[in-house]
């Protein structure tokens, strides 16, 4: 008997098995499916609700993202404190009835009104990562917990994948569909969960909850201490930031700019997803170790820069898929500036960088839907001064190619703090 199983016993609790993993595996693949089959629908159902133009749409989408990025900010830290003190099994099933109870509740919605709390809801129970990783840190062995991260990550990226596709081809039976849908796949998870997934967190491990260690903003202070970071850092934030043109904007720009149905919008969402797989779980393995880091982050920019330019000015909708593919190597660039700082941070302070750098992109959720989205408004609005539906993109092509800039203003990373004999103990 494993010493896992063994204490799970002591416990009174089933050991954690193979079904607990593709539980939280389902959980991360339905949050990530949830967000995305809802974004083909999203135009028609806003103006359905409003009875506004498209164009018009666009900036209160904006502030439904901006709703879903705040609460999740929020609440992120909090969930996983909480799922410290009563255990994760429960926090995740909340979680999902959450999600359940709100995409139905976003189905009926007779209002916008409604539409902004379900999205309220829906930040609030997607904080569900925390403890998420938390069961997946309880359950994996050292060795093996690399290994298991990556396989939540394989989930959020293939729900980017399927769920806009989905969605695409649920919208085509009005704009409410693809809501009922994921209601009813959180409602089956649920069941799922309720009947397979046991606590992988003893009593004795549990602490009480304490909201001043709950705060989403604490580990920004980590990149202050290192100077040599704040630049690719700086660059990170812009990459971001212009990355948030996508989710924001998308739907929104291929109906103004090409007419597009829910389906093939949802079609070329889900175009986008195979890329970004493609290129992060295969092609960064080959590109890196060959190039390096400072190249590879600088190749992925620039790609993303001539995609981005290559959208803004695109006229028809079969440019679109040539623009898309200008920017396949874009998913070089995060992971190649995130390795850059991380070798610039001694070991014993790594986490702590990763949480600052987690808490910077959640600050380019919260902003740049507004940004992204109230930009696409002003410049394809009737009558507007300017009439360019490709201004966002056009603005984030400008932000990444001041990314750029600043990886070539920061040069070729020096040698790692960690390779220095005494980094490490100096500092404590």
């Amino acid at each position: 008997m494993t010493a896992a199983r063994a204490r799970a016993k002591a416990d009174n609790m089933r050991a954690p098995g193979k079904h607990a993993l593709a539980f939280v595996f389902l959980t991360v693949l339905i949050d990530t499916i949830g967000f995305g089959v809802i974004m083909p629908v999203m135009p028609q159902l806003i103006t359905q609700l409003t009875g506004q133009t498209v164009a018009q749409a666009a900036p209160i989408a904006g502030f439904l993202l901006t709703t879903y990025a705040v609460l999740q900010f929020a609440c992120g830290p909090i969930m996983g404190n909480l799922s410290d003190r009563f255990g994760r099994r429960p926090v995740l099933l909340a979680s999902l009835a959450a999600f359940a109870f709100d995409y139905a509740l976003m189905g009926f919605a007779p209002t916008i009104a409604w539409l902004f709390l379900g999205r309220a809801v829906a930040g609030i129970a997607g904080a569900v990562y925390s403890p998420a990783m938390a069961y997946i840190a309880d359950v994996s062995t050292p060795e093996k917990r690399a290994q298991s991260f990556g396989i939540m990550g394989a989930a959020f990226g293939l729900g980017f994948i399927i769920g806009p596709a989905l969605g695409g081809m649920l919208g085509e039976l009005g704009p409410r569909a693809p809501f009922f849908a994921a209601a009813g796949l959180a409602a089956l998870n649920f069941c799922y969960g309720l009947f397979v997934l046991p606590e992988s967190l003893p009593l004795e491990r549990r602490r009480k909850f304490d909201l001043k260690r709950a705060n989403p903003l604490g580990t920004l202070t980590a990149l202050k201490k290192y100077p040599a970071v704040m630049t690719i850092a700086g660059a990170v934030l812009l990459w971001q930031l212009a990355h948030q043109v996508y989710p924001s904007t998308w739907s929104f720009y291929a109906k103004i700019r090409f007419d597009w149905s829910e389906a093939a919008i949802g079609y070329s969402l889900a175009f986008v997803g195979v890329l970004m797989a493609f290129t992060q779980g295969y092609l960064t393995g080959k590109v890196v170790p060959r190039v390096g880091e400072y190249r590879a982050a600088l190749i992925g920019v620039g790609s993303g820069v001539l995609s981005l330019l290559a959208l803004s000015v695109a006229t028809q909708g079969w440019q679109a898929y040539p623009a898309m593919l200008l920017g396949a190597l874009q998913g070089l660039a995060y992971p190649s500036m995130n390795a850059i700082m991380s070798k610039q941070v001694p070991p014993n302070e790594q986490g702590e960088l990763q949480g600052g750098v987690a808490s910077m992109m959640s600050f380019t959720t919260i902003v740049g839907p507004l940004i992204m989205t109230q930009t696409l408004g002003r410049f394809s609005a009737p009558g507007a001064a300017i009439h360019f539906p490709g201004a966002a993109f056009a603005l984030a092509a400008g932000l990444a190619a001041i990314s750029f800039y600043l990886i070539l203003r920061a040069g070729a990373p020096r040698p790692a703090l960690s390779d220095a004999p005494n980094s490490a103990t100096e500092r404590t």
